[in-house]
C-alpha cells in the first residue's frame, strides 16, 4: 500500500512503534491502524503505555524507532499542520486554574482560529451542562466539572480525530451517561475519529467499534468486542482486563 492510499484509508497508522527509557519499553513494536469514523479503545492496565502512545501521536513524544501517521503525517515533523485537525481531553490534564471557565475556552478558540467562538462556548457548556459555572475560576471547579471543561475545550474546534483519555473517569454515573451520549452523538453526526482509554470495561463496550489491549507497551489483543471475547472465551471485556494485567498473557 502506498503512502496516498495509507493516507486515504487511516486517520492514524502506528507500524513498530518502540519508545525506550533509559533501557525499559514503555512500547514494543506496537502496530495498529485507525479508520476515518471509527472509535477504537486503547485499553491496558496503568503502565501500559496507553499515555506513551497517544504523547507520540499528538506530538509530544519522538518514538525510539518505528513510524507514526496521522492523516498520513509524521506528527513529529508536521505537529502544527495537524493540530487544527484534532483535539485531546483527559481527566487528568488540569486547564489553567486562574482563568475562569469561559475565559479558559476563550483562550483555547483564539489558539484554534474557531469562527463565532462565543456562540460555540455557549452552545458547548449547555450541552455539558456546566453553564452557571462560565465566570467560576477552574481551581475553584470540582474534578467532575473540570473534566466537562476540558470536554468542552476538546469539541472547540470540530476536531475530525479526538484523543479521549478516561473522558467518564471522575464523573458521577448520571453525567459519565450524559458524556458518553454526547460523544455517541457527535461522533455518529460529523464522522469523527476517536481514539478512547478507559478502565470502565461496560462503558468501552457500549462507545467503542474495536478495542486493543496492550500489556507493558505490547499488544495483546485486537479486534471487536464480539472477536476479542471469541479469542479470550469471557462473557465481557473486564474479565479480559483482568487477565491480562494479572498475567500479560493471551491464555492466562
Amino acid at each position: 500500500m502506498n503512502h496516498e492510499q495509507r493516507t486515504m484509508n487511516y486517520i492514524i497508522e502506528l507500524q513498530e512503534l518502540c519508545k525506550r527509557y533509559n533501557g525499559t519499553d514503555a512500547l514494543k513494536n506496537l502496530s495498529f491502524q485507525l479508520k476515518k469514523g471509527e472509535i477504537l479503545g486503547l485499553l491496558g492496565p496503568n503502565g501500559a503505555g496507553k499515555t506513551t502512545a497517544i504523547h507520540i501521536i499528538l506530538g509530544l513524544l519522538t518514538p525510539t524507532s518505528g513510524e507514526v501517521k496521522v492523516f498520513g503525517l509524521s506528527p513529529v515533523e508536521h505537529r502544527f499542520q495537524l493540530l487544527p485537525r484534532l483535539n485531546f481531553s483527559s481527566a487528568y490534564v488540569n486547564l489553567p486554574y486562574n482563568l475562569t471557565a469561559i475565559q479558559n475556552l476563550e483562550l483555547y478558540a483564539r489558539l484554534y482560529n474557531v469562527k463565532e467562538a462565543g456562540r460555540k462556548i455557549k452552545e458547548l457548556l449547555e450541552i455539558f451542562q456546566i453553564s452557571h459555572l462560565g465566570r467560576r475560576r477552574a481551581g475553584f471547579l470540582s474534578s467532575g466539572e473540570q473534566t466537562r471543561l476540558n470536554l468542552c475545550k476538546a469539541f472547540l474546534n470540530d476536531p475530525e480525530l479526538l484523543l479521549l483519555d478516561e473522558p467518564t473517569a471522575s464523573l458521577d454515573p448520571d453525567m459519565a451517561d450524559l458524556v458518553r451520549k454526547v460523544i455517541q452523538k457527535v461522533q455518529k453526526e460529523r464522522g469523527i475519529t476517536i481514539l478512547y482509554t478507559s478502565h470502565n470495561m461496560a462503558e468501552v463496550e457500549m462507545v467503542c467499534d474495536r478495542v486493543l489491549f496492550i500489556h507493558r507497551g505490547e499488544k495483546k489483543a485486537e479486534g471487536t468486542t464480539k472477536e476479542v471475547l471469541e479469542q479470550f472465551k469471557t462473557q465481557n471485556l473486564e474479565q479480559v482486563f483482568i487477565r491480562i494485567a494479572r498475567s500479560g498473557d493471551l491464555l492466562g
